[in-house]
């Protein structure tokens, strides 16, 4: 599927008689995966030189590509900054990444807290991709008054 593709993935979401933000099928995902120390060697904005023979990590390249074979929607969300895109675009091509779209300029720092109406699942990157299993842990979420 090409990037222009994912949009025709989308369908229309009614509430209350007004239209909100379309959402993808059911079991469609909408993955955003960091690049530096998560797909590849881990390497900073101001040392761009070596972003060009970074380490590819074939465990990443393999889940990714099986991901996007089966439909799911592959974006990089990355630090990098829009002067480093088409340096990257070349590696992600150089070791076989299958994508569809990168979003440049993520904040650095870490520490990520994503608020959204929409339901957001987190995974961190521990050193290996692998299959994703369920796992049971605490949350943060707004007080909305109601204590379940």
């Amino acid at each position: 599927m090409k990037k222009e593709d994912v949009e025709k993935l989308l369908h229309e979401k009614v509430e209350e008689g007004l239209h909100i933000s379309p959402v993808l099928p059911k079991g469609v995902k909408n993955y955003l995966i960091d690049i530096d120390g998560t797909v590849g060697e881990d390497i900073p904005n101001e040392e761009p030189e070596r972003m060009v023979t970074a380490e590819a990590y074939p465990d990443a390249i393999k889940t990714l590509n099986k991901w996007y074979d089966e439909g799911h929607i592959i974006f990089f969300f990355t630090s990098r900054t829009e002067a480093h895109r088409e340096i990257t675009e070349a590696w992600l091509k150089k070791h076989g990444f299958k994508y569809h779209g990168m979003l440049m300029g993520k904040p650095r720092g870490g520490n990520y807290h994503w608020i959204d109406n929409h339901l957001v699942k987190a995974t961190r990157y521990r050193g290996k991709f692998t299959d994703l299993i369920n796992k049971e842990v605490t949350i943060e979420v707004f007080d909305d008054g109601q204590h379940e």
